[in-house]
């Protein structure tokens, strides 16, 4: 099969968003205690694993309704996985398998330092096959909410990269998880600072780089990628000024884990609407973002749950943001700018739809998977650090200088 244009760019675009999850392993690493760097990169790095395999068993196919069917309502291997697929459609499975890869990984910002890796491999499978699979394939599979402008005669709803399917849904996920796994030992404002601020740059980096797969991956069937591109680099950018001038105003002293957070703020407001906003209006969305992100992530202190690396108050936040922010400025039919209220009102739909399906699929999953495993590790073991325990391996191995003859070596 010769290679189109097309086909030679989501290949590209495929590459840029798998380098996001080991980015995302980075920045994750970056923002817990030096004692967990290395279970909490671990856990990006195993939904690759686990993610992975079961996309390519039979996530794909569950993702794409033929005939009024999905893999629920057939066979969830009819089309890949041990019977075959057409060879054509091998370079969309792998574009989205990065996706559902990274989707996972998100989640489990909201539980560092306190669960174990088999509870989080257990979690990662169950939720990945009945929440992300089939919410994925409801937004872009042909399924309920992609028709859903057809049924109530408005405007299609828009997800360009998954404002609901990723952010909204890992965003939901991420709050039912950390409720059934309690609060960290010690758990209070400023009591588990960031161990690594390079780390943090260096995945926000990567992150923000492979974003522009994440949106663009499509854009060459659809000749958008020009405006993609520009919203994706504006959002954020705004967003980081957003952020910054909030914890000025708040009497806070602006650091790179700030801005390199009101980048992410802006990146996942974008991340719907890339394709279908002015550039004005991308800016305008991402400063939102970021101010109002940088207040959220304060909410769990107030309502006393632990997102330990703030995966509502980023992802599911600025998910929201961005979805119905299309319903007011979205080209020709958002509410401010020559449409009417049928574009608001199915983004709204939508983003009530997953924020509900995903937090109450997944509170049960969580609740599960506590009764199978606890869940949590042992206090003891979380305050002397897992990695040691249980993992064998440190972040920073520093040897002992041997003293020989009188000098360091």
């Amino acid at each position: 099969m010769e290679l189109t244009p097309t086909d030679v760019w989501m290949l590209t675009s495929t590459a840029l968003v798998l380098i996001m999850t080991p980015g995302l392993a980075l920045f994750y690493g970056g923002l817990v205690r030096v004692r967990s760097v290395v279970n909490m990169m671990l856990f990006s790095v195993s939904a690759m694993g686990v993610v992975g395999i079961l996309w390519i068993l039979f996530g794909y196919s569950m993702n794409y309704f033929a005939d009024g069917e999905s893999g629920f309502a057939g066979s969830p291997l009819k089309d890949f996985g041990l019977i075959g697929t057409d060879p054509a459609s091998y370079i969309g499975v792998g574009f989205g398998a990065v996706f559902a890869m990274i989707t996972a990984a998100l989640i489990s910002g909201a539980i560092a330092d306190r669960v174990g890796l088999g509870s989080w491999v257990l979690f990662t499978g169950v939720w990945s096959t009945f929440v992300y699979f089939p919410v994925a394939a409801w937004v872009w599979g042909g399924g309920w909410i992609q028709n859903l402008g057809s049924v109530l005669g408005t405007p299609d709803v828009i997800d360009l990269a998954g404002g609901t399917v990723i952010h909204i849904n890992a965003g939901a996920a991420a709050l039912a998880l950390a409720l059934v796994a309690g609060k960290r030992v010690g758990f209070a404002p400023g009591s588990h600072r960031p161990h690594s601020v390079p780390l943090v740059t260096i995945g926000a980096a990567l992150l923000w780089f492979g974003w522009i797969g994440f949106n663009t991956g499509l854009a060459a069937e659809t000749g958008e990628a020009g405006l993609i591109l520009v919203n994706t680099l504006g959002a954020p950018a705004a967003g980081i000024v957003g952020w910054i001038v909030v914890d000025v105003l708040r009497g806070k002293k602006p650091g790179v884990i700030g801005a390199a957070s009101g980048a992410v703020a802006g990146l996942v407001a974008i991340t719907p609407s890339a394709a279908d906003l002015a550039p004005i209006w991308g800016l305008l969305l991402g400063l939102i973002a970021g101010i109002a992100c940088a207040f959220a992530i304060d909410w769990k202190y107030r309502l006393g749950y632990d997102d330990s690396l703030d995966v509502v108050g980023l992802h599911l936040v600025a998910g929201v943001i961005g979805s119905l922010y299309l319903g007011f400025f979205a080209f020709d039919d958002g509410l401010l700018t020559g449409g009417d209220a049928g574009l608001l009102l199915v983004q709204t739909v939508s983003v009530v739809a997953v924020a509900a399906y995903s937090f109450t699929v997944s509170l049960v999953i969580a609740i599960g998977v506590k009764l199978v495993t606890g869940l949590r590790v042992p206090p003891e073991v979380e305050e002397a650090g897992i990695d040691s325990a249980h993992h064998g391996e440190e972040a920073y191995a520093y040897e002992e200088r041997a003293e020989i003859g009188g000098a360091s070596r």
